[in-house]
């Protein structure tokens, strides 16, 4: 069996915002199935929920295993059950003021501030039903992570889930979007990043929820310096579930589900890819030092590392203690390099602690080992050898 061949995201040379969004009640005001499919089969919208939660109790099943199957069941004899038909439902479902206007419009801010925008959905909601509304036929979506049904190659009908989105396991598709590894199969998805590989670090994620089901993904995207919304129907003014949020530390800020230009979510998102922009300047300084840093411990061997912080702790001493101490240590050396010495030779001049104890055996005692066999003497190095000799008299 040959190994498929996994395409994945690298790196941009600009900094990518990822914004994630869950679907039912934050980019639609109502569960999607609940905007014609649910009706169509001849059930009350409460009823239908009530039976497939009950299904999942009596059985414990997935709830959203149940729902898909009480979709499968009711289906038969009411239409045929196929992509396609989901997908017409899907077109019919409803969407908050903006939605449609707002992707485009918010790519084009991120593109003026030198930011990547790209969009992704999870959620525990249908896929095919999601890739049927007029949003995403526009393709402003660079993934759709929900659940879905396998159809038959032959007839095109559902026979089975093929993917099952719960509140528990939407928190892969983060990592999956953080390290560019988007196929939901692709097993790189474990393997190790360093922190400056990351396709989009977290910091530099959005996530866009509603409820408890939205949670894990908040609190993960919370903890790692990343912006979680909490969103509210703006027509019913219900703050509860924002406000739970928000009292449990699950989301940042919260706003109504409103879409428009110039209203508070859009204020909001803009503020965060201005901030994204400048951070990430700065974090791109940050791994260039870090890089520099890390080629000059290769070039450097483990011995001259701990030298170079014995140098450093004798430059930083400014107690009596603290210097012998420091010098203590520098004595299990000798093979001291010229610049090594200069260094030293240079702290003794200009570290008033360490030129007072030149006085001290010890100190003294380093030191003149440091300029036995000396054939050129530098400023500082004469200076130590005169101020030696000076307390020798």
């Amino acid at each position: 069996m040959s190994k498929k061949e996994f395409e994945r995201r690298k790196k941009e040379d600009k900094p990518v915002l990822a914004i994630c969004y869950d679907f039912d009640k934050t980019l639609s005001p109502d569960d999607m199935q609940a905007q014609g499919y649910i009706q169509t089969v001849g059930y009350d919208v409460q009823e239908f929920w009530t039976e497939t939660n009950e299904l999942a109790e009596n059985n414990e099943m997935d709830q959203n295993l149940a729902w898909m199957y009480k979709m499968f069941q009711e289906a038969e004899g009411n239409m045929i059950f196929n992509k396609k038909t989901l997908e017409a439902y899907g077109s019919k479902v409803r969407l908050f003021p903006g939605v449609v206007e707002w992707f485009e419009r918010i790519r084009k801010y991120g593109e003026t501030n030198g930011v990547i925008i790209e969009n992704y959905i999870i959620s525990s909601g249908l896929k095919e039903m999601i890739e049927g509304t007029s949003v995403a036929k526009k393709g402003v979506f660079e993934k759709i992570y929900a659940s879905s049904f396998y159809y038959d190659p032959k007839t095109g009908l559902a026979k089975w889930p093929a993917q099952v989105v719960n509140y528990t396991n939407k928190t892969q598709f983060l990592f999956r979007i953080q390290k560019g590894v988007l196929d939901i199969n692709d097993p790189a998805v474990n393997d190790f990043y360093s922190p400056d590989e990351m396709r989009v670090p977290f910091r530099n994620i959005i996530y866009i929820g509603d409820s408890d089901t939205d949670i894990p993904c908040m609190k993960l995207v919370n903890t790692y310096g990343g912006h979680s919304i909490g969103v509210y129907n703006s027509d019913t003014e219900d703050k509860e579930k924002v406000y739970k949020m928000m009292r449990d530390n699950r989301i940042k800020y919260f706003v109504p589900a409103d879409y428009l230009e110039g209203k508070g979510l859009d204020n909001l998102v803009k503020r965060i890819i201005e901030r994204t922009a400048k951070n990430e300047a700065l974090e791109s300084i940050h791994y260039q030092c870090k890089q520099e840093n890390d080629e000059a411990d290769k070039n450097n061997s483990e011995e001259g590392r701990m030298k170079m912080d014995l140098i450093i702790a004798l430059d930083n001493s400014r107690s009596f203690v603290g210097t012998h101490a420091n010098i203590k240590k520098l004595n299990d050396y000798s093979n001291w390099t010229p610049d090594e010495k200069e260094i030293l030779f240079g702290i003794a001049v200009t570290n008033k602690q360490v030129f007072y104890l030149l006085r001290d055996l010890d100190v003294k005692l380093f030191y003149k080992s440091l300029l036995c066999n000396l054939k050129n003497f530098t400023e500082n190095a004469q200076k130590v050898k005169d101020e030696i000799e000076r307390e020798d008299q």
